[in-house]
C-alpha cells in the first residue's frame, strides 16, 4: 500500500526515526476499530496505535469513515478468508462447518479482540455513522448472497431437501454466527461457543 504522508509522530527516545509503513498503520487501526467499535475508537487512539499525527492520518488514509472502510477490506481479507474456503466444501453442511469453525477461531481466539468488527459497529453505531452501518450490512448482504446460491446448488445436488429454502437456511446460519459473535465479545467461553455450534450442526436438515 502506497501513502503520501509519512509523517510518523516522533520518538520519545533519541535515535532514527522508525519509517513509516502504511500497511502496518492500517493493521493498528484495525485492533482500534475491532476493540473500540467505529464509534467508540477515539481520533487520538487511532493516531497513537498508528504511530501518525492526525494531519498525517488524514493525508494517507482519509477521514475516520474512509479509514474504517480500509480496515474493513483489510478484515475481509485477511481474518475472514475462511469464508471464502468454506463455501468450497462438498456438502452444506460443511460449508456451515467451516463457517462455523472459522468464526470461532477468528471471535474467540487468543490473538485478536473478541467478536466480529462488523457486528461490534453496526450494533454500536449512532445515527450520525448511518453510512458505516449501510457499508457493513450491504459487506454482510454479499456474503449472505454467496452462501444462499451455494445452498440452492445443495437442493439442486440432492445434498438438502427439497423443502428447505436456502434463503431461510443461510439466514439461520448468519443468525447463529452473529450470536456466536456477540457472546464472544460478552466474555463467553470457547466451550461454550463450541457448544452452540455443535447443536445447530447437529440439526442440520439432511436426506
Amino acid at each position: 500500500m502506497k501513502c503520501s504522508a509519512p509523517t510518523a509522530v516522533p520518538p520519545a527516545a533519541r535515535g532514527r526515526p522508525r519509517e513509516f509503513d502504511p500497511d502496518e498503520a492500517l493493521a493498528a487501526a484495525l485492533r482500534v476499530f475491532w476493540t473500540r467499535g467505529y464509534e467508540g475508537a477515539s481520533m487520538a487512539e487511532l493516531t497513537e496505535a498508528m504511530g501518525i499525527t492526525k494531519p498525517s492520518l488524514y493525508a494517507c488514509f482519509g477521514n475516520k469513515e474512509a479509514l474504517f472502510k480500509k480496515t474493513l477490506d483489510l478484515y475481509e481479507r485477511d481474518k475472514l478468508a475462511y469464508m471464502g474456503k468454506a463455501l468450497e466444501a462438498p456438502t452444506a453442511r460443511g460449508v456451515a462447518e467451516r463457517l462455523l469453525t472459522g468464526a470461532l477461531a477468528t471471535h474467540c481466539g487468543e490473538k485478536d479482540p473478541h467478536g466480529c468488527l462488523g457486528v461490534i459497529s453496526t450494533v454500536a453505531c449512532t445515527p450520525e455513522a448511518d453510512s458505516i452501518r449501510a457499508d457493513v450490512i450491504k459487506r454482510r448482504a454479499s456474503s449472505e448472497a454467496a452462501v444462499i446460491k451455494r445452498f440452492e446448488q445443495a437442493r439442486d445436488e440432492g445434498d438438502l431437501p427439497d423443502s428447505v429454502c436456502p434463503a431461510k437456511l443461510a439466514g439461520c446460519l448468519t443468525t447463529v454466527l452473529q450470536g456466536l459473535s456477540v457472546k464472544a465479545q460478552g466474555g463467553a467461553g470457547p466451550e461454550e461457543l463450541q457448544g452452540t455450534a455443535d447443536t445447530f450442526l447437529a440439526m442440520w436438515p439432511g436426506r
